[in-house]
């Protein structure tokens, strides 16, 4: 029942997310934006796959397995009958190397040196008008590259951005699917963003035929997991 109940409700949102959505792909402006700035740092041969150090409860479907995968890459694996399913990718960005982000969170009120104040109801606003910027940004460059990709052969449309808990830390969930104009699912991305006072973590997985890592290769896989990759992100051990 739980896996029919997820199919219908993806099926539901694919139909109505497109028809509410803020940003439409054929009437995206062509003004240059340029990509949000923001370096990955991978981690060392010792330090091993950061899922490991952060994950918490791992809700999964009846008989799937959610797990660090295994080595360096931030990766978390997803897995049924010993069959790969999917991973999920985190980033790792450091403020200091990241000038794009701590301007967002000077425009926001935020000095980079500012004392970390995560029950603060203020700080949090301020924290998510900064990651919001950072979103938008994301989404003006996203949206000109698939322009120039695939023209008015696929419609894009991003989901309103939500404010939501990421272990302790005050996030945000955002994404955005391209649909086919004939009908059909090109691509659906998911993710989440949220920031400790040092480092900016980016949780991203999606269905897209064009991804190496942190994607799905079945739609309704992706579909299915959804709700419990939501609970997973709530219940991290974040801030470290």
């Amino acid at each position: 029942m739980l896996r029919l109940y997820h199919l219908l409700l993806a099926s539901i949102l694919f139909v109505l997310i497109p028809l509410g959505a803020k940003l439409i792909l054929p009437y995206f402006s062509t003004t240059k934006v340029a990509q949000p700035s923001a370096v990955v740092e991978p981690p060392s041969p010792s330090e091993g796959n950061i899922w490991k150090k952060i994950l918490g409860n791992t809700a999964a479907p009846t008989g799937w397995q959610v797990a660090a995968c295994e080595g360096n890459a931030p990766l978390l694996c997803v897995s049924s009958k010993e069959e790969l399913l999917g991973t999920v990718e985190i980033g790792v960005y450091p403020l200091a190397n990241n000038q794009d982000f701590q301007k967002k969170l000077l425009a926001a009120g935020i000095s980079p040196s500012s004392e970390v104040e995560y029950q603060s109801p203020k700080y949090q606003t301020q924290v998510l008008t900064a990651l919001k910027a950072w979103i938008a940004d994301y989404y003006t460059f996203l949206l000109k590259d698939r322009q120039s990709s695939y023209g008015k052969q696929i419609v894009f449309s991003v989901y309103p951005t939500q404010p939501v808990p990421i272990g302790k830390l005050q996030g945000i969930r955002y994404g955005f699917t391209g649909l086919k104009q004939q009908g059909g699912v090109q691509e659906q991305h998911i993710s989440h963003a949220a920031f400790d006072g040092t480092t900016l973590y980016v949780i991203t997985t999606a269905f897209d035929p064009g991804s190496q890592t942190g994607r799905f290769e079945k739609l309704e896989n992706l579909a299915i997991f959804q709700p419990y990759l939501y609970a997973i992100a709530a219940d991290l051990r974040l801030p470290q």
